[in-house]
């Protein structure tokens, strides 16, 4: 007689959409997963600024990026108590909605452990692919992954991997600084880079600007929007705004 198979257990903790509210749509997610990642940059946008974040997501995630649906969108999950505006006009998830843009970063994250560290996905092409993935994947199926992943804290590119409690959302790195605040004549070990724009991307995985990897700072020269370093014996020049996004630790 077959032995039957093992059951999947779903984490009933984590709600995919508020209680009473319609049933979260994968743009909704979308937006948390933005809004979330833009919370750990220490950035609050405005309506326009995540219209212009939204654009780097993949087209075939189908999200929105006029500033008509964007605004739209904005607007339900308000009503949904997943976000608010704030006196600024910026965008703030609510403690509700940080909640449940923990439980899709840790999916979507997760994702991108599986693909680049089970499957062999290129490290530049994971980020995409996870999209692609992460909205299949069932809460009790995701501990499965993590578990044989090895309970990873971060993921390929050095964002944080949440755990399933009621920690919250990160702001930033302990102990580390953004690229752009870097001295020169200075080493630093890269901790964190951004993961979202495919072309930019594909440059620092050319380049092995990856975490882990040791840099040589030679100038920090905002009045020139540059810093530029050494990596492998090549010169490299990294924008001011990719700096800013490029967390390092001093070494």
């Amino acid at each position: 007689m077959a032995s039957a198979k093992p059951k999947i257990e779903n984490d009933s903790s984590v709600r995919l959409a508020p209680k009473g509210k319609r049933a979260m749509s994968h743009a909704a997610e979308n937006y948390l997963l933005s809004l979330a990642i833009l919370h750990e940059d220490e950035i609050l946008p405005h309506v326009s600024e995540l219209a212009n974040y939204l654009r780097r997501i993949p087209i075939e995630e189908g999200v929105g990026t006029t500033m008509a649906s964007v605004s739209g969108m904005i607007q339900r999950m308000t009503a949904d108590g997943l976000v608010l505006l704030n006196k600024e006009k910026q965008i703030e998830l609510t403690s509700s909605g940080e909640k449940i843009a923990k439980h899709v970063v840790r999916r979507h994250r997760l994702a991108e452990r599986l693909l680049v560290d089970v499957l062999d996905v290129p490290i530049e092409l994971a980020e995409t692919e996870a999209h692609q993935l992460e909205h299949s994947i069932s809460p009790g199926l995701l501990l499965r992954m993590e578990e044989k992943l090895g309970y990873p804290d971060t993921c390929p590119y050095g964002r944080p991997i949440y755990k399933a409690d009621e920690s919250p959302l990160t702001k930033g790195r302990p102990g580390s600084l953004r690229l752009s605040e870097s001295k020169k004549q200075k080493k630093y070990q890269i901790l964190q880079i951004p993961d979202e724009d495919f072309p930019l991307l594909k440059f620092l995985v050319d380049q092995k600007i990856l975490p882990g990897e040791t840099i040589s700072v030679v100038d920090n020269a905002p009045y020139r929007g540059v810093v530029d370093l050494i990596h492998s014996d090549s010169s490299i020049s990294i924008g001011i705004e990719v700096a800013n996004r490029i967390r390092v630790l001093g070494i």
